[in-house]
């Protein structure tokens, strides 16, 4: 195993004090909240603990909290000079763990992202953090939309942004003098040797903007986030709730790819797979309530009626709380639309039981409206999926003349039921929705079933993984049928 000692700009001074400066007018009762607090905190208590480990065979890096909160500064000042002021945006496209061997294209470190969403902070600039999958010219654009001042990127990401017209910070990985990223916080320390902490300001609006980060874009363009330096310390608060010093942190989320996981058994993944549970969520006020397209969107005490604890009656969940996200950057009729009587409507479709324990459903995009009834396709392929002799199933909406929208099953066979259906497609399809007549009420139950050899699938990056069949894939397959669905208009 190859030792590694960070760069000397990364070692604090003996006398280092860990404490911006306080702007004034702020009352001696309050303290505006800032995530930043914590790394300096723990730095302060634990300068010497470990803070980052990358136990990797060939590259192994080992940070204590005063090393990595020492190149957070260097980092900050090193923006600073860059020209970068408070408000500005910093693009970062980096995997989203430091040291990331797991999620690597080459299995060296990854130190941006770690770095980054302290070091912008205290530089009181906004990360924007951009998805490693996109292709290069959604990343423009979300560089354009977001008017990002500046990027760090992996050296593996370079290709996408090589077109950007904007100061280009690459980082090699190598944490070691030389690489261009440290060379860049090396001229950083230059400053803040001099200054220290007390060269930066703390951010004296807690309700600042922390970070932007942009939807999937699944229904046009991707939109942008915009979350606080409140919520997000206070969403930092809830991971304490159930992290102990003697927990370590790791990068793994569902959302990201895990390629380092293709060779672990199935009892390996399921044990990786249950440390990232989320066991609890933070918000003010959660409920699931009727939607209402009449709503006045600018009227913030519209009634709200919350659905009967049945277990049946479908609602859509809305929020509000600290941690909810405060606009949609530079679109303000999506802000209103989706801010409604005084919540945060999530597009999350959901039931309530008599206990008060919510059940996600599906998404409301994903609603079919079929005469005025809201029909889930999630719990149609649940119910689907039940018939002995389908694999799998997807269900989407297609219009109807009479009844506005209708559902539509794609399905492919189990191998051993699908001998006994060869060549009797109108039979299976007269079987599948006596099936689920049974089990389905009738607005629910698929007006056509088509039987197909696999079904087209994407991953997209949300909160969680989820193999979304494409629909407008599965509608135009269908051969000399005029199928535009509503999943495909709004994927458009």
């Amino acid at each position: 195993m190859k030792s590694f000692r960070p760069t000397k700009e990364s070692f604090p001074p003996n006398d280092v004090l860990y404490r911006l400066q306080v702007p004034q007018g702020i009352p001696v009762y309050k303290h505006p909240l800032n995530p930043l607090a914590f790394l300096l905190k723990a730095a302060q208590i634990y300068p010497d603990k470990l803070a980052i480990a990358h136990p990797d065979r060939s590259h192994p890096v080992f940070y204590s909290y005063a090393v990595w909160t020492q190149r957070v500064q260097n980092l900050a000042y090193a923006l600073i000079q860059a020209g970068i002021s408070p408000g500005d945006r910093v693009a970062v496209l980096a995997p989203n763990s430091f040291l990331h061997s797991w999620f690597s294209f080459d299995g060296m470190l990854k130190i941006l992202t770690p770095d980054a969403h302290h070091g912008v902070l205290a530089a009181r600039a906004v990360i924007c953090p951009i998805n490693t999958r996109l292709t290069s010219q959604e990343v423009a654009y979300i560089i354009e939309h977001s008017e990002a001042k500046l990027i760090l990127v992996d050296r593996e990401l370079v290709h996408l942004v090589q077109n950007a017209q904007i100061p280009i910070i690459v980082s090699e990985d190598s944490g070691r003098a030389g690489d261009p990223y440290e060379d860049f916080l090396t001229n950083g320390r230059k400053f803040s040797r001099e200054k220290g902490w007390a060269g930066l300001a703390w951010e004296s609006n807690e309700d600042a903007p922390a970070a932007l980060c942009y939807t999937s874009g699944t229904t046009g363009r991707p939109k942008g986030v915009v979350t606080t330096l409140r919520g997000t310390y206070l969403a930092a608060i809830a991971n304490a709730y159930e992290t102990r010093y003697h927990n370590t942190y790791g990068p793994f989320t569902r959302c990201y790819e895990q390629s380092s996981w293709e060779g672990l058994s199935l009892d390996k993944r399921a044990r990786q797979l249950a440390r990232q549970g989320i066991s609890f969520a933070t918000s003010d006020d959660a409920r699931v309530v009727y939607r209402s397209e009449a709503d006045d969107p600018t009227d913030v005490h519209s009634c709200l009626v919350d659905v009967p604890k049945d277990g049946k009656t479908i609602g859509e969940i809305v929020i509000r709380g600290n941690i909810v996200m405060r606009e949609y950057f530079k679109d303000f009729e999506a802000t209103q639309k989706a801010f409604r009587g005084g919540y945060f409507w999530t597009g999350d479709l959901a039931v309530v039981y008599p206990d008060g324990y919510i059940a996600v459903c599906d998404r409301s995009k994903d609603i079919i409206i079929s005469g005025g009834e809201n029909a889930s396709s999630l719990a149609i392929e649940q119910e689907l999926a039940t018939h002995p002799d389908v694999l799998e199933v997807s269900v989407v909406a297609r219009p109807h003349a009479r009844w506005g929208e209708r559902p539509m099953a794609f399905v492919t066979l189990q191998p051993q039921g699908a001998p006994k259906w060869s060549g009797r497609h109108d039979a299976f399809v007269d079987d599948l929705k006596k099936h689920a007549r049974t089990r389905l009420p009738g607005f629910a139950c698929p007006e056509w079933v088509e039987i197909v050899d696999e079904l087209p699938v994407r991953i997209p990056v949300l909160l969680i993984i989820t193999v979304a069949v494409d629909a407008v894939l599965l509608l135009e397959n269908i051969n000399g049928k005029d199928t535009k669905s509503r999943a495909a208009q709004n994927r458009r």
